[in-house]
């Protein structure tokens, strides 16, 4: 006999129970490396995890295509699911969907008119990214789908999901913006060439923590899983949340070695804590 779900999810069945332990297996491994410095390489490790020696890697797309081919997939994903027959039906499955597509809208907007790029990116980087977010894209509409004719959880989180989705979504925005101006008159409106070296980032969150983009990144997953209520969305979520948690944990490590006079008051993620 399964044990009963919390009052704020659907009871999963066996194949939802099975598809977020692949997901929990899948983020751990990600978040884990992260923490201790094997870094995806893109950003600031674009070539290398932070103190480990650049990886010569042959095939790489520049910054800007290699960030489009990241998202774009998931985005697509997400609006197919409006035009397949019977693929969301239901306010709770629509909203998942169209909040889905926003996210993606919104990233692959600002890779072709907010962020400047210098760099490139490793190709099979790229492709595993770009993987990950399809398939959790996907995995989350399919899985809503397969909750209907379940009992509604006690507790409704749609609408709360979906004010913790926008908040998120105009948190991680703004910081965007707010990174893009750190190379504003190094490059033509949001071409590719920015002046490459890194500032210390200034203006909103920025004097607390050094990654509040990552952190309403989150918020837009909790909010994925608080529209979803289901068992996947919210292993997503909070895979979503370790992984970050140890890119920002590098991300401050490698400004404090970069700049001497990096505050050591401004914290990883969590203001005032982490």
């Amino acid at each position: 006999m399964w044990l009963s779900p919390p009052p704020f999810l659907y009871a999963p069945t066996p194949f939802v129970l099975a598809a977020s332990a692949a997901a929990a297996v899948v983020v751990a491994f990600l978040a884990i490396s992260e923490f201790l410095g094997d870094n995806l390489a893109y950003s600031k490790f674009s070539r290398g995890g932070l103190g480990k020696k650049p990886q010569p890697i042959s095939r790489r797309l520049p910054s800007r295509g290699a960030m489009l081919l990241i998202y774009a997939p998931a985005l697509a994903a997400a609006l197919a699911s409006f035009a397949v027959p019977d693929a969301v039906s239901g306010p709770r499955e629509c909203a998942l969907a169209a909040a889905i597509a926003a996210h993606f809208l919104k990233r692959v907007l600002e890779v072709a008119f907010v962020h400047r790029y210098s760099g490139s990116m490793p190709l099979p980087t790229a492709l595993l990214i770009s993987s990950y977010y399809l398939s959790n894209a996907m995995a989350m509409v399919y899985v809503q789908r397969l909750s209907r004719g379940l009992p509604e959880p006690r507790v409704d989180l749609l609408c709360p999901g979906a004010l913790a989705f926008a908040v998120g979504l105009a948190g991680n925005f703004y910081h965007h913006w707010l990174l893009s101006r750190l190379r504003a008159g190094h490059g033509a409106g949001g071409g590719d060439g920015g002046e490459k070296a890194y500032r210390i980032p200034t203006g909103g969150m920025f004097g607390l923590v050094v990654c509040p983009h990552y952190l309403f990144e989150i918020a837009v997953f909790f909010g994925f899983a608080m529209i979803s209520q289901t068992l996947y969305a919210l292993t997503v979520a909070l895979g979503t949340a370790a992984y970050l948690a140890g890119r920002s944990y590098t991300t401050r490590k490698w400004y404090a070695s970069k700049f001497e006079e990096f505050p050591a008051s401004i914290k990883a993620l969590v203001p005032y804590v982490w």
